[in-house]
């Protein structure tokens, strides 16, 4: 089958198509706030009738909290699971917003025309492209290349809490050869990208206690101890002279980035000095001996978030406090285990502290990283296609944050994920007067429409 009647009948209908993604950014699906479950729901049923509209089987499962959206079409292989969410963050602060950020509407911008809605960008546009692109599949074919599941989770926004023990129970239903997930975006407005590799996180938080109550500093500096001092000297031995972390067994899992993806990382032209004055900064931190775009998406960190400790309104109050507390975090890549971590973290705090000086650690959570597999032909075969859709070739990127659902995919289905999707920086998704540019969405739908084509050659 042909891909070039699909990407016409996509051209031609990209009015009708506008006009779909609208209907859906019309319902305010927030999945955090209680008072907006009723439009979770009408989302969910929404998504239902559309996909039914394809031909596909669909319902919308209740869980605990908001309802998944699951659906099947298709035969043959390869079978592709689809996922993407339909809930969308709060809007506040609302007096922000250019417009009601449930009307959506089509703005000319410096850059092109743009959809100004929340939920534009993240993520109801961008799921929204694969089902056109499936819809156009079917309209010129009466079918489509291969046999898909779609999966549309709607708690994505509020920590999917229902996510795991709903994957755990539908593991046979939802298990595919391979997991497509849209929540990305691309290098720039003219390189398209695959992200294959996620950095995992660790989040801990010490107390260090010293005296009984806070202490007058007249009567008691000097010779007391100073819990924000003692806190001070242990997160600045975190790090060494060079940028690299301290911790026994830090690096344990941590794997050299392949040369060939360096080398695409270096024909990317990655203006590290522009990024850091985009924010006000001139000097690049961090491991010294990597490359900018190697630290931010291929190397460990360790990030002091926040520090509390004794009198900080306003005036002056001279106590050397009880107690201080620091929250820290570690991005972790490879096969760095979590677990260890909390132990070497907890082991370097305690070995530094002084008599009369304790730690207690109220929190240690965390996940690990996700690294795809990119000897597999899925991903060869996507990029190409995504090559032949925009003006540069396609690239393998790593992101710096998380998407637990790839994660879970692995650990509780055994399946790899491709990450693409057609965000750009200035999408201002979680922020008042998000968008999400019209070329995303044409063009993202018809790169979806050729990755299918691709994928089932493959």
């Amino acid at each position: 089958m042909s891909v070039d009647p699909v990407l016409a009948r996509l051209d031609a209908d990209l009015p009708q198509a506008l006009d779909r993604l609208m209907a859906l950014l019309r319902i305010p699906s927030i999945s955090t706030d209680p008072a907006y479950a009723g439009d979770c729901a009408r989302a969910a049923d929404w998504l239902v009738e559309d996909l039914k509209g394809l031909g596909a089987t669909a319902e919308s499962r209740p869980t605990p909290g908001h309802p998944m959206v699951v659906g099947h079409i298709g035969e043959g292989r390869p079978h592709l699971l689809f996922y993407g969410h339909y809930d969308v963050q709060p809007v506040d602060p609302l007096t922000l917003w250019h417009r009601d950020p449930f009307d959506p509407a089509i703005e000319k911008t410096d850059r092109g025309e743009v959809i100004r809605a929340r939920g534009a960008s993240d993520d109801k546009g961008q799921l929204m492209t694969f089902v056109e692109a499936c819809r156009a599949w079917i309209a010129e074919h009466g079918e489509l290349p291969c046999r898909i599941t779609f999966f549309f989770e709607g708690e994505e926004e509020s920590g999917s809490p229902s996510l795991i023990p709903f994957l755990k129970a539908h593991a046979a239903e939802l298990k595919a050869d391979i997991a497509l997930i849209c929540d990305t975006g691309m290098y720039d407005r003219r390189t398209p990208s695959i992200t294959t590799q996620l950095r995992g996180m660790l989040r801990e938080e010490v107390v260090i206690r010293a005296a009984s109550r806070d202490l007058h500093s007249g009567f008691y500096g000097g010779l007391a101890a100073n819990p924000i001092q003692v806190l001070a000297r242990i997160l600045g031995t975190l790090h060494d002279e060079t940028g690299r972390v301290t911790l026994e067994g830090f690096y344990d899992g941590v794997p050299d980035t392949p040369q060939e993806v360096l080398e695409q990382w270096a024909g990317l032209g990655f203006d590290a000095a522009g990024f850091l004055g985009r924010v006000g900064l001139s000097h690049g931190a961090g491991e010294q001996d990597r490359t900018p775009l190697e630290r931010i998406w291929a190397r460990p960190t360790a990030e002091v978030n926040g520090i509390e400790g004794g009198y900080t309104g306003a005036g002056f109050k001279t106590v050397l406090p009880a107690e201080a507390r620091a929250k820290v975090s570690f991005r972790l890549v490879g096969t760095q285990d979590p677990e260890a971590i909390h132990r070497a973290f907890v082991a370097h705090v305690e070995r530094h502290l002084p008599p009369d000086v304790t730690a207690e650690f109220p929190l240690g959570d965390g996940a690990p990283a996700t690294r795809m597999d990119i000897s597999r032909p899925e991903f060869e075969a996507a990029r190409a296609a995504l090559s032949d859709e925009w003006p540069n070739p396609a690239v393998f990127v790593g992101a710096g944050g998380s998407i637990p659902v790839a994660g879970y995919f692995r650990e509780l289905l055994g399946m790899e994920s491709m990450l693409i999707g057609f965000a750009h920086d200035d999408d201002a998704i979680h922020s008042p007067n998000e968008k999400y540019d019209v070329t995303s969405f044409h063009k993202g739908a018809r790169s979806w429409a050729r990755i299918l084509g691709a994928l089932a050659r493959a």
